[in-house]
C-alpha cells in the first residue's frame, strides 16, 4: 500500500526555522509532483509549494523567500524547508503527489499524508 508519511513538525518560536520532510512507502514518486499544503483552525486548505518531477518549483505568495521545497528522489522524499516562521504560519501541513503533466495549475493529487502540526509561537 503506497503512503506518504510527514515528519518534522514541531514548536518554534517566530524568527525559527523548521525543515519538513514527506516520505512515500510502497511506490516512487519520481515522476510524481508534490505539493505542501496547510490548514489552519477556521481556514481553507491552501497550498503552500509544489515541485515538479522535474524539479520546478511554485509557492504561495505569502513564503516566498523564506520557504524553499526540494527533492531527493533516491530517497523517495520531498523537504519544505521553513525560515524566519511567523505565528501565521501555524497550522498543519499536509504533503500529497499527483502526477506531473507541465504545469502546476491542475495536477491530480490523489494520496495524502497524515499532516504534521506546526506551532510557532510569537
Amino acid at each position: 500500500q503506497v503512503q506518504l508519511v510527514e515528519s518534522g513538525g514541531g514548536l518554534v518560536q517566530a524568527g525559527g526555522s523548521l525543515r519538513l520532510s514527506c516520505g512515500v512507502s510502497g511506490d516512487p514518486f519520481r515522476l510524481n509532483a508534490v505539493g505542501w499544503y496547510r490548514q489552519a483552525p477556521g481556514n481553507q486548505r491552501e497550498l503552500v509549494a509544489a515541485i515538479s518531477s522535474d524539479s520546478r518549483t511554485t509557492y504561495a505568495d505569502s513564503v516566498k523567500g523564506r520557504f524553499t521545497i526540494s527533492r531527493d528522489n533516491a530517497k523517495n522524499t520531498v523537504y519544505l524547508q521553513m525560515t524566519s516562521l511567523k505565528p501565521e504560519d501555524t497550522a498543519v501541513y499536509y504533503c500529497t503527489r499527483g502526477s506531473w503533466y507541465g504545469t502546476f495549475r491542475r495536477i491530480p493529487y490523489d494520496l495524502w499524508g497524515q499532516g504534521t502540526q506546526v506551532t510557532v509561537s510569537s
